[in-house]
Formats: C-alpha cells, structure tokens, sequence
C-alpha cells in the first residue's frame, strides 16, 4: 500500500512540473517519419503520460484495497456444511492455476519465437524497441489473467458464505471481486503503456505491445473457452439430460471442471481480451493523433483514458442493493439489475463531464474541440446502446428468448431454428449503431482536422480513435460487471454441492441470473469495442504499410476481401469443433465413472467422483486443440501481406472485419438466448398448450437444454474469440506495415 502512494505522489508532482513548466519537456517524439509525405514534429506529451501513470497507480492501489476486502471476507469453514464447501473450492482453485499454468507454459515458446523474429525484422534500426514492447504486452496481459483467476477463485466461496446472511452482502463480494479484474486491466496497461513510451518515445514500437497482449488474449480466450464449453457440455448432457440430475450436482464428474471453466474462460479470457481491446485503442489513437494533431492528439488518449479511471472507480462504488422480504423473483433482478446500472450510468455521465473538460483543454474550441469531444460522446454512447440492445435480444424479460422457449414445447429443432434467427435479427442493431457511429465520427473528424488538412490528410479516422476509446474509457467498471458473473455462478455451484441451505441457493441464483444478463451484454460490448479498435489500427497500419487508400474494385484486393470474410467462419468452425472433440472426451469419462463406480450415480454416501480426471483430461484436449486457431490468426496477415502486398492485406483485413462483426454478435446473441431460455422454462414460467407450467424436466426444458448445449460454445467459445481474431489480425498488420513498406514501397 505505501509503495502504491510513493509511485502515486511521484508520478502526480512530475506532472505537475512539466504542465506547469518548471521542468522544461525537450523530449522530441521519436516515432519514425515518412518523408514522402507531410508530418507534424511534436514532442511527447510527457505530462499526460504521467498524468495517466498516476490514473493508472491509483486503480492498482483501488484494486490492492478491494482484494483484500474480498479476502479478509470469511469463508465460513466453521459454519454447517462449510468445510466441504471450503473443501470444494480450493479444488476447483487448484484446477484453474494447473490449467493456467500449464498454458503458459505452452505460450512462453510462442512468446519467445515473436521476440526472436521481430528482434530480426525490427524497423526501428536499433534492434530493441518493438520486440520488448512484444515481451511487454505479453506479460502484462498474462499478469491481468492471474489477477483475475486468482481473486475469483478466492471470492466464490466467500460469496457463497456471504450469502448466508443476505444478498446485498453476496453482491458486495462478487462485485469487489469484479472490480479488481476490471481495475488490474485498466490499471496495468496504463502504467506500463506509458512507461514504454516514455522509454522509447515511439509509437510504433508500442504496436509491439499491442501484438503481446492480442496474442495472449487470443490463446487465453480460445483456451479457456474449449475448456469452460467442454466441460460444461460434457456435464450437462450426461448429467442432466441423460441422467436426470440437477445443475452442479456433486455426483457429476464433470461439474468441479464446469467451475474451473468459469474462471479460466470467462474471466481470465475476458480480462485479456479487454485488456488487448483497451492498450489497442490508445495505441491507434495515440499514433494516428500524433500524425495529424502532434502533440495535443496523442496527449488526448492519454488524458480521457485517466479520467475514465477515476469515474470507473467511483461508479464501482455505487453498486449496492438492498434485500426486501417478500419480493418476487422480478423485483429481485429489477433491483440487482438498476444497482448494476447505477454504477454504470453513473460512470457515463462523470466520464462525459471529465471528458468535455480534457478535450476543450486540449484542444481549440473552433474548430477542433467541440468534433472530437461529440466523437468520444458517441464511442460511449454507442458502447451503453449495443449494451442495451444485446440485453433486449438475450433475457428471458423479453419477446426473443421467450418465444425460443416457447418454441420448445415442439421439439428441440424448432428451438434451434428460432435461436438462430434470433441471434441473426439481433445483428441489425449493433450493425447500425457502428454504422452510423462510423460515418459521424469521420465527419467530425475531418472538421476537427481542418487546420492541419493540407500537410498530413484528413483526420476523420482520428475520430474513429477517439470514439473508441471513449467506449473503453469507463472499462474499469464495465468490466467488473461482466466478471462478477462468473463468480456469483461458482458460488451458486458451491452452495448445491455442499448443500447449504435453500436461501443461500436461491440468492446465489438471483445473482448468477443477473450474471447470465451482464455477461451477454459485457460481450456485446466488448465485440463493439473491438470493431471500433480494429477499424482505427487498420487506419494506422495503412499510413505505416504507406498506402493511401484501397480501391475494392482492384483484383488483389478483392481477393484479399474475400478470404478475410472466410477467415472468421473457418476460426469459428476450428474453435466449435475443438469444443465438440474435447467434450466427448469428458462425455466418455463421464458416463465410464457413472457405469464403473459402484453408488455414485445413486448418491450413495461416502462414494466420491474422480473429479481430477476430468479437469486434468480437460486441460489437455483444450490447450491441444487452441495451437491450430492461433497459428491461423497470426499467420494469415503475414502470408497474405508479403504474397499480396499492402493492399491485398488491407483487403484481408476489411473484410475479416465485416464478416467477422457480424458473426460474432450472431453467435454470441443466439447462445446468450438459447442460455435464457432455459432457464425461463427452469424457473416455471412457460405456460403449455394445455395451460400447465412446463418446467425442470418437461419436454420442453429437454429441448431448451439441447439448444442451450448448441449456444455454449456459439457465446463463451467461438463468438467471444471472433473480438480478437479481428484486432490481432490488424495489430500483427500494422507490426508487419513498415517492414512491408521498406520492401514493396508505398502507395502501389
């Protein structure tokens, strides 16, 4: 804690000190120049850099503070029941840390192989900058994913003692367990962001960094997801389908792996994707910002990534409920749904104030101020509407997953035709918000940059930049509301398998129903964020590649479309087969223990599943099968730019992005309904053609569930990997741009 202040007051007085010019900034940018072209020379804003490095310690510090409230909350080892809920824990901790440790393992050859080719490769002529910022991110990135396990796996079992006395204590727990992933993000990529490009004063290094953490994020995302989705799979159609025994059931093999998931994929998976999606967003602004505006332009990101530090923490401190005896299931979301959105909304709002100010401080009002600042307005705005609308086509509160539930009273196909319409409709939305942010934000942007048009351009992608990192700016909380999910479901998993009492259940349930609503708009957010950040690197990577513009209607770039547009669906289909392979395994397991040990599928006392099997068999089918995704993603830009040139690979990556985007919401949207829907029928509220109530083990729910069992990978594996796909690809583009250049030359 007293380091953290030391660092906070250091960083704080050197900002002061060279805002105030006391200590005079004679340090010029070193980021390589085109001289074929008209540039701006600028000097590094240094005090926005250590103005983001304090925003940055100061969530490291928030972060430190809320994980140990989480820790020093009991575990209840001493209450009924609560030593084998202890018990159960530590085992499903431990599966997670093999899983995680045996994946970096696995990336730390990768990782090193990248050094070595970038350190051969680097443009930079001094052979350094590039490939550390590539170890950097790498690093950085994993670090967040520990974080992240590391407190959820410790916060599950205090959640579920913590619903012993009440729900608001509950969702305490879970959420202080969810800001210190979401602050761990946020703060760590602001820190060493800034400390490399204060080292290096380059800004095309820093795309090093972005590739680091894109390539962790990509293997920590697909990884994670086959294992979460294997697990999940293999425990449901054995357990409850074939064997008529309820969610997280102790005699289930598969359901301590199911919990391991949870944590290894949707929130150390998570954690790295957003993390990528954050640093990535700073890295274009901050590239493309000093291109057009110099010193002020990459200053800016800076600034509005700090601002958005602080409004995150204190709109995480405003999430709070409060328990009513009596009140129905409804109520009871209704309020853990507007103590979500308070915190939230409530971060909005501040970040819109502190944003306004950070721009027309910036910035001349006329005419360069008031477009960008309506830029970052609308990169949150849209962030908060794609919210908004992936929760209208995802909970059951709704008409789309209720009539997939309804569907369900005839046959499981008529489940799965209606969820797959359902998540193609839900596309419509996201599609038109991106659309018209795109266009608004680029003739904003070109009316900011009017003073500087004529040397270096127009700056309408600048304002693309800068919507996206307002989008990302409150990330801090909106990421803690996406990663309490999960720990709000391993709690309810404890709480049956310890089998404490009915109202713990029940409050964990209440909690993990709020979770399923956070988590389905979290994704939609986060494929957002990654459409927007995707499309500013692409903007960057063709002013580093030295082109000026693609032309659709050449045959090199045409063809570079097309296969851009196949590359998702052929990442989708790789990631839903890894799933389909590695849950057969455990399905296999699964159905060997119930037929081999003698009580167990009777619940007979003193008979114990082999749980360790089916996590140790688990870790190893998905980390096998995330090699062939990964080396697709990465090796695609590399073979098309050096086969096809710059503009072949500018095509690759416009369309990987339309197709891509559209994808991604559909698989994600249509599993979070299918999830749903389920669990409409789970909590008795599908009425039947017969007027009688068609729950747990109806016809009906059986159909739900096969359709739940097809959405598990479409929203937790495949769908959520499509984000990275699309910014790892454009970040390795943009890595690839000078040395591309420096071969072919530019504008061709």
């Amino acid at each position: 804690m007293i380091a953290f202040l030391v660092f906070v007051f250091i960083t704080v007085v050197f900002a002061l000190l060279f805002s105030t010019d006391i200590l005079k900034n004679d340090w010029k940018d070193q980021t390589p120049k085109d001289d074929t072209t008209g540039h701006l020379e600028y000097f590094v804003p240094v005090e926005a850099i250590f103005t983001s490095m304090t925003a940055g310690f100061l969530a490291l510090f928030v972060m430190t503070f809320l994980g140990l409230r989480v820790m020093n909350s009991p575990v209840g080892a001493m209450e009924p029941n609560g030593g084998k809920m202890y018990a159960i824990s530590l085992d499903i901790r431990e599966g997670a840390r093999a899983f995680l440790l045996r994946e970096f393992i696995y990336l730390a050859f990768f990782v090193a192989g990248v050094f070595v080719v970038l350190f051969a490769v680097d443009q930079s002529g001094y052979f350094v900058p590039t490939p550390i910022c590539f170890l950097a991110g790498a690093i950085t990135s994993a670090i967040t994913s520990i974080i992240g396990m590391s407190i959820a796996t410790a916060a599950n079992v205090r959640t579920a003692n913590a619903a012993r006395k009440s729900l608001p204590a509950a969702l305490r727990v879970a959420f202080n367990a969810g800001t210190v992933m979401g602050l761990s993000v946020v703060g760590l990529g602001l820190v060493v962001l800034s400390v490399f490009y204060l080292l290096f004063r380059d800004l095309a290094a820093l795309a090093g960094f972005g590739f680091g953490a894109s390539s962790i994020a990509l293997f920590a995302r697909v990884g994670g997801g086959i294992y979460t989705k294997a697990a999940d799979v293999g425990a449901d159609l054995v357990g409850k389908v074939e064997s008529n025994i309820p969610e997280d059931d102790p005699r289930n093999p598969a359901t301590i792996a199911d919990n391991v998931g949870d944590n290894v994929g949707d929130i150390a998976g998570m954690g790295a994707d957003l993390f990528e999606s954050y640093v990535g967003s700073i890295i274009a602004a901050a590239t493309l910002g000093g291109e057009l505006f110099g010193t002020s332009g990459v200053a800016a990101p800076f600034y509005l990534a700090a601002g958005g530090v602080l409004c995150s923490i204190i709109g995480s401190s405003l999430v709070s409920t409060r328990e009513k005896s009596g009140a129905s299931d409804d109520d009871v979301q209704s309020m853990l749904l507007w103590a979500i959105r308070r915190g939230i909304f409530a971060a909005a709002f501040l970040n819109v104030l502190i944003g306004g100010l950070i721009v027309f401080l910036l910035f001349d009002p006329h005419p360069e101020a008031w477009p960008l600042f309506l830029c970052f307005v609308i990169g949150l705005g849209a962030g908060v509407l794609i919210g908004l609308f992936t929760e209208y086509a995802t909970s059951f509160a709704y008409r789309p997953t209720k009539s997939i539930a309804q569907s369900g009273v005839t046959g499981p196909a008529t489940v799965v035709i209606r969820g797959l319409s359902v998540g193609m409709l839900s596309a419509i939305a996201p599609v038109v918000i991106i659309v018209v942010s795109i266009v608004l934000c680029v003739l904003l942007g070109d009316l900011a940059g009017q003073k500087y048009e004529a040397k270096v351009g127009p700056a309408g992608v600048y304002g693309i930049a800068i919507a996206a990192v307002g989008m990302l700016s409150t990330l801090g909380v909106t990421l803690a509301t996406d990663a309490y999910g999960p720990v709000a479901d391993n709690a309810g998993g404890l709480a049956e398998m310890s089998e404490l009492p009915p109202e713990v259940r029940e409050r964990t349930d209440a909690l993990d129903a709020l979770g399923n609503t956070t988590a389905a708009t979290g994704k939609g957010f986060a494929i957002g964020s990654a459409v927007l950040t995707s499309l500013a690197l692409m903007n960057a990577y063709t002013r580093a590649a030295g082109i000026s513009s693609v032309n659709v209607l050449d045959s090199l770039v045409i063809g570079g479309l097309l296969l851009g547009a196949l590359l998702p669906f052929v990442f989708a289909a790789l990631t839903m087969t890894a799933v389909g392979d590695a849950a057969m395994t455990i399905i296999k397991e699964v159905r060997r223990q119930f037929a081999t040990i003698d009580g167990l599928l009777e619940g007979r006392p003193g008979v114990k599943a082999e749980h360790r099997k089916c996590i140790d068999q688990c870790t190893k089918a998905s980390l096998r099968k995330m090699i062939l995704p990964g080396f697709i993603a990465i090796s695609a830009p590399i073979v098309v730019g050096f086969i096809g040139r710059q503009k072949m690979l500018g095509g690759l990556l416009a369309g990987s992005i339309s197709s891509g985007f559209l994808l991604a919401v559909t698989m994600s949207n249509a599993g979070g309904a299918w999830d749903n829907a389920k669990k409409y029928v789970e909590a008795g509220k599908l009425i039947g053609p017969d007027n009688n109530i068609q729950g747990k083990g109806s016809e009906a729910h059986k159909a739900t569930v096969v359709g739940d069992t097809i959405g598990d990978p479409f929203k937790d594996t495949s769908g959520p990997s499509l984000n990275i796909l699309l910014k790892l690809m454009t970040v390795v583009a943009l890595v690839l741009g000078p040395v591309l250049k420096n071969i072919y030359g530019g504008d061709m």
